[in-house]
């Protein structure tokens, strides 16, 4: 898979949302969950009355931040199912929880997951948690008690 200027700023996105919530959890709520739902950026935005602030237009991803309260989550989509689960599969190296639908992603916090699976239906994906495994020191393990880990 060629890595884009996009993908990488993606990543970057994910990579700081992922850290700030260290793969808190994953555990999915199936209460009242609607179908999935599918559209363009803007439309899925404005499923979760989201102002989307565009990140990356791009052929191949496109990318908002978008806010619930005091907490920012990721929207994106994409061209290709390919493409989506390629870049899943890249970013869960990463930790953090996925909202996953046909051809978009949200990433945040599990709350912010939880009301927007509620709006826009999906699976909610974890990503791998590196706190069980030995990194020479622990600090890794010990770090996720300071932010809700």
């Amino acid at each position: 898979m060629k890595v884009t200027r996009p993908m990488l700023a993606l990543t970057g996105a994910v990579v700081a949302l992922a850290l700030a919530g260290c793969g808190s959890g994953g555990g999915e709520k199936d209460d009242a969950v609607p179908a999935t739902a599918t559209g363009s950026l803007e439309h899925l935005a404005a499923e979760v009355q989201c102002e989307p602030d565009m990140q990356t237009d791009a052929d191949t991803i496109r990318q908002a931040i978008c806010e619930k309260g005091e907490e920012k989550y990721i929207l994106a989509t994409f061209a290709t199912d390919r493409g989506q689960r390629e870049w899943i599969d890249m970013a869960k190296d990463y930790g953090g929880l996925y909202l996953v639908g046909r051809k978009w992603v949200a990433v945040g916090e599990e709350n912010v997951l939880d009301d927007l699976r509620g709006r826009l239906g999906g699976d909610v994906e974890e990503g791998i948690d590196h706190g069980g495994m030995d990194h020479g020191g622990g600090a890794h393990a010990s770090g996720h008690a300071g932010h809700g880990g």
